[in-house]
């Protein structure tokens, strides 16, 4: 089946299943006009995110990544009025526009995003609790951020992991070329959270608009 099947097959899902919205789409031209690499979660996976937000009361959450704040509107506006949301951005180009997004969006004064290496911004928020993290940062550090987020995030709580098929890359550990420190840190995630006694987890393949991929969903013990 064809990529064009999937993309055609996400737009029907979205036309029966989510309103237009205006903020959201407003989000995807700013990020297009700013030249931020379309990388986003596609609308549908968007709504999974604040659907599992919600049914989780989340109040804390921590997001790794987060390029025009497309995740980031989604999962703010599935926390209450006093909920917070702490997204970490390397690219203060990517942060002003997702700045910028998020303020359009209603929900800006629940954001706080934090710019710099994602390791370097971490220790500062070691006291902290989380209920969810979405990471979708650099994938050779995914291991780093899944381990510190299982040791911040509450038991209950749950912990997504995207792009962890890389359209099957990771079949192959000896890959070369461009994906292949990705699917190395793809593989040594998987790898160690298959093992982790702290969490319960699964991954799924996905496919649709943003061709073949999948997630992973750990739930912490």
């Amino acid at each position: 089946m064809s990529d064009n099947t999937w993309t055609a097959v996400d737009q029907l899902l979205e036309s029966f299943l989510l309103p237009d919205d205006e903020a959201l789409s407003a989000a995807l031209v700013a990020a297009e006009q700013a030249r931020l690499p379309p990388i986003q979660v596609p609308p549908v996976q968007g709504r999974f995110l604040n659907l599992l937000a919600r049914s989780i009361g989340a109040r804390r959450v921590l997001e790794f990544g987060t390029l025009g704040g497309y995740s980031t509107i989604w999962l703010a506006r599935a926390l209450p009025a006093d909920g917070r949301l702490t997204s970490l951005e390397l690219n203060p180009e990517y942060a002003e526009v997702a700045r910028a997004n998020l303020d359009r969006a209603g929900v800006g004064d629940r954001v706080d995003i934090v710019v710099g290496p994602a390791a370097q911004s971490l220790p500062a928020l070691d006291g902290e609790t989380f209920d969810l993290a979405f990471i979708d940062a650099d994938k050779p550090s995914t291991l780093d951020y899944f381990d510190w987020s299982v040791a911040h995030t509450r038991s209950g709580g749950v912990i997504v992991v995207d792009n962890v098929v890389r359209q099957g890359g990771i079949l192959d550990e000896s890959s070369a070329g461009g994906d292949a420190a990705n699917v190395a840190g793809i593989r040594r995630f998987l790898a160690a959270a298959g093992s982790d006694p702290r969490v319960d987890v699964t991954a799924l393949q996905t496919v649709g608009s943003k061709g073949h991929d999948g997630f992973a969903l750990a739930v912490v013990n």
